[in-house]
């Protein structure tokens, strides 16, 4: 096509956009401010260890998943190192209040089996409930790659309602109903907030069955990466966008922070929306009510986490995530700040490629609402003060204190540790107060938190997982809408099915 692209970020959303449009015949040269790529996905160093940035689950990686068929159409399949989770056990939920422990199992049938275990009288409205999550998916063309006929969506009832009301609607047991919102840390949920669409989604996909990556998630993002450049493309890091200049409504050229400019036919921002307007010369190219709009909406919450080193032969690998909560009333309420926090936290031991009896290391990892780190938020990395610093170490305590409650004799496996705060997040992904999830979807207001991969400006495209869904499975999805606002509904659609007979 002899025409160009340039990225701002190269985060998954970046990656992924910049994969399908340089393997479509554009040139692209992808931005990224941070000496690794990868943003949430990428992995750093620390005790000799190399860390993912995040607890990463690998959905829509099975047999005819969505993304599987992406990966499968980029040539990226047979080249990625993951892990199955376990079949018996995808999660293992733990609440003090009781001491009862869950272990869900994979499958829409080992789902149901695996709860009936603690409420045998419940078969009828978990296979209900399941049916109905099943049966919201089916709705949305995108999530399976068919298709589309129309821009404009119809949907059921069920679809819209909050993610509280729609558990309610199929399931009358109080207990029942907390433990099957255990996975809404996954996605910033909130119970007459979060849409059911998107509880139905995230669910599905995990009961569907995950996968972690093996050996590190730089492995994979390393393989994106070179995707790229063998397509001509260039990826660039340590030099990020500083500044974007415009004009006569369209975007005329990028400059990054080592003073070099690139210009190109298509500029596509796959950074956080209120990130990327501090970086326009002229933000009046974009709307005022836009951009009052983009500043409004709520942001989904961040977290804290622990990056642990463990001792030689003390803990044993397990192939699943585990949840420690404190109280099934509170399962909604565990971001909320106060003298109770944490209420839950989630850890996993991630693999190594051939992965032996024992781990090495362990993240632990729980929600945290920006208020937190509010006092400290015009600091910047190495610079925050000795109270920061103090205050870090009394949250790590708190959550190796939580770990041990469950785990005695857990704290003397530790080896080392390392702590990431919102700040970290925002500060080293370029995101807004830290958010996980990127714009908090509200059923109340829908309307408000929709960001289309287009703008007024005509070559300007925005990518991540602010536009769609967050993970492995909504940004890839999101870099499809992105890729077809240039090439035209159903191109890539298209090419991805032809690819997977």
């Amino acid at each position: 096509m002899n025409k160009t692209a340039v990225i701002i970020g190269g985060g998954l959303g970046g990656l992924f956009t910049a994969a399908i449009l340089s393997k479509e015949g554009i040139k692209v040269t992808v931005l990224e401010k941070n000496l690794n790529l990868g943003g949430g996905l990428q992995s750093f160093k620390r005790f000799g260890e190399v860390y993912d940035a995040g607890m990463h689950i690998l959905s829509g990686m099975h047999k005819g998943g969505s993304i599987r068929k992406i990966c499968n159409y980029l040539g990226l399949t047979d080249k990625m190192h993951i892990r199955p989770v376990d079949d018996d056990c995808i999660d293992e939920l733990h609440f003090v209040e009781d001491g009862s422990t869950y272990r869900i199992g994979k499958g829409r049938e080992g789902f149901i089996d695996s709860l009936v275990k603690h409420f045998p009288d419940q078969r009828e409205a978990l296979t209900k409930y399941v049916d109905a999550m099943y049966a919201l998916l089916d709705e949305m063309d995108m999530f399976h790659l068919r298709p589309l006929k129309t821009n404009l969506f119809m949907h059921s009832a069920d679809f819209l309602i909050s993610t509280g009301d729609f558990i309610a609607k199929y399931i009358k047991d109080e207990k029942l109903r907390s433990v099957l919102a255990y996975m809404n840390p996954l996605y910033g949920g909130e119970k007459d907030k979060t849409p059911a669409y998107i509880h139905s989604i995230i669910n599905v996909l995990y009961i569907n069955g995950g996968n972690r990556f093996e050996g590190g998630c730089d492995l994979f993002v390393n393989e994106l990466r070179k995707l790229i450049e063998d397509n001509g493309g260039k990826v660039i890091v340590n030099d990020g966008v500083v500044s974007v200049s415009s004009e006569d409504k369209l975007i005329t050229g990028v400059k990054t922070k080592s003073g070099k400019q690139f210009t190109a036919d298509y500029y596509i921002s796959a950074v956080h929306p209120c990130t990327f307007i501090k970086l326009l010369e002229d933000k009046k190219i974009l709307s005022k009510p836009y951009r009052e709009r983009l500043e409004t909406i709520p942001n989904s919450y961040s977290a804290f986490t622990l990056f642990v080193k463990l001792k030689p032969n003390k803990v044993k690998y397990f192939n699943y995530t585990r949840y420690c909560m404190t109280r099934y009333d509170e399962i909604w309420n565990i971001g909320v700040t106060d003298e109770q926090w944490p209420r839950g936290v989630m850890y996993m031991t991630t693999p190594e490629i051939n992965q032996g009896e024992y781990s090495t290391k362990m993240i632990i990892t729980t929600p945290m609402s920006w208020d937190f780190v509010k006092k400290w938020e015009n600091t910047t990395v190495g610079h925050r003060g000795e109270d920061y610093k103090a205050w870090k170490q009394e949250c790590a305590k708190k959550l190796l204190d939580r770990i041990e409650k469950v785990h005695p004799g857990f704290i003397d496996c530790v080896e080392a540790i390392n702590t990431a705060s919102p700040l970290t997040i925002r500060d080293y992904f370029g995101i807004k107060e830290g958010s996980m999830y990127g714009f908090m979807s509200d059923c109340n207001n829908i309307v408000l938190s929709q960001v289309p991969v287009v703008t007024k400006v005509k070559n300007l495209y925005l990518t991540g997982q602010n536009n769609n869904l967050h993970g492995f499975c909504g940004v890839p999805l999101t870099a499809i809408n992105t890729c077809e606002a240039i090439f035209g509904l159903n191109y890539i659609i298209n090419k991805i099915n032809a690819a997977n007979p």
